[in-house]
């Protein structure tokens, strides 16, 4: 529930966001459903609402109705968040896993693998000698910026958050919905040494570890430089980069 950077309950405000966001969605609101285990303590629920609370209000998308039940003990593992959001696609704006392209380039927003690393830490107990932090962060307002640095938003193809299986699953997702093949540059996709060492320690793949402040981006070759600049001149994207292109071979690879 808890882990170096944050908990499950900022964790479950910005997920829902950046699902938005990686459609293009300007969000508007969240709801939260929370199943309590029999003797969770009322600290640890206050401690997961306030980060809850304190997450939406700086992302400025409310929580605007929500639930709660309780199950017997053994359960829910102390405690579940069920979030949805609703948000608004703006016009001319068309974001899709199926629109990728050849010759797009293939776009990372930062630093990847930090949040995985910074849970396994925390679950197994396992001391990496530095602390990982989760990279968890809304992503709305970074897409905002790519769209408004073109005068086309259609130009921005397609986005996905890179949570579970890491970065290498949503570019297969996309690959696959688009048909089309996607090259990457290994030596080009930012993971911290910290975060190298301790894939290598635990016998991971970082492209493969869940992110939950990043998200990958397939954009038009001609806008690219444009989209990249905006995304480095916001806190969420000032490690962004070009990590590979889309190619018309290999589909779904």
């Amino acid at each position: 529930l808890f882990f170096p950077g944050g908990n499950i309950g900022d964790l479950a405000v910005n997920g829902t966001i950046n699902d938005l966001a990686c459609s293009g969605a300007l969000p508007i609101g969240l709801t939260a459903g929370f199943i309590l285990e029999e003797g969770l303590e009322v600290e640890v629920l206050g401690a997961v609402a306030q980060a809850m609370g304190r997450a939406a209000a700086a992302a400025g998308v409310p929580v605007v109705t929500g639930d709660t039940k309780v199950v017997g003990r053994g359960g829910a593992d102390g405690l579940f968040i069920n979030t949805a959001g609703v948000g608004v696609i703006p016009d001319r704006v068309d974001i899709g896993p199926q629109r990728a392209r050849p010759g797009d380039h293939h776009l990372v927003s930062g630093n990847i693998a930090e949040h995985g690393v910074a849970i396994m830490s925390g679950r197994e107990g396992i001391d990496f000698g530095t602390t990982v932090t989760t990279d968890s962060a809304p992503l709305h307002r970074l897409v905002a910026a790519m769209l408004a640095s073109v005068q086309d938003p259609n130009v921005v193809h397609a986005l996905r958050d890179p949570t579970r299986g890491g970065l290498v699953a949503a570019t297969v997702e996309i690959a696959r919905a688009s048909r089309v093949g996607v090259e990457l540059d290994e030596a080009s996709i930012p993971v911290p040494e910290t975060v190298a060492s301790a894939c290598g320690f635990l016998g991971l793949d970082p492209l493969q570890v869940a992110n939950e402040g990043k998200m990958v981006a397939f954009v038009d070759p001609a806008h690219s430089e444009a989209v990249l600049a905006a995304m480095r001149a916001r806190p969420e994207g000032v490690n962004a980069t070009v990590i590979g292109r889309v190619v018309d071979e290999h589909h779904g690879m």
